[in-house]
């Protein structure tokens, strides 16, 4: 089987709370394997998991989608057609904030009083507005 880890030792090496990893366990995304007392144990790769939630998590995927990702069988289904098209979203973000930030950026120190005046801002805005429609 391999080495097990005890509640008490998961929440040291992750710093995930025990009422959070009872709330995974409630999700399916996690399991213990048995008890040592009162102590609930846990698989190895339970730390593996609980990683791939928090980065999972600042993705932007669901409790519900990650449930699909990690079995109970101490192995991860990495679903390649989900994580593409999260990534496509992603990068579409990233452009999106990017021009925001441009825009942002030239408001502060554009010498025009009336932006509406300005052909840079007047691009910012059309670029933003492309990529939006896109979305």
């Amino acid at each position: 089987m391999g080495k097990e880890l005890n509640i008490g030792e998961v929440v040291a090496v992750t710093g995930i709370k025990t009422s959070t990893l009872r709330f995974y366990e409630k999700k399916g995304l996690i399991t213990f394997i048995g008890r040592n007392g009162l102590r609930r144990q846990y698989h190895q790769n339970v730390v593996d998991k609980l990683k791939l939630i928090k980065l999972g998590q600042a993705a932007g995927f669901t409790l519900s989608e990650m449930k699909g990702m990690l079995n109970i069988e101490h192995r991860t289904v990495i679903d390649r057609d989900r994580l593409s098209f999260r990534a496509k979203e992603i990068d579409s973000m990233v452009r999106i904030f990017r021009l925001l930030s441009k825009g942002i950026k030239h408001v502060l120190h554009c010498t025009e009083l009336d932006h509406s005046h300005c052909e840079e801002f007047k691009e910012v805005i059309a670029r933003g507005l492309r990529i939006i429609k896109k979305l």
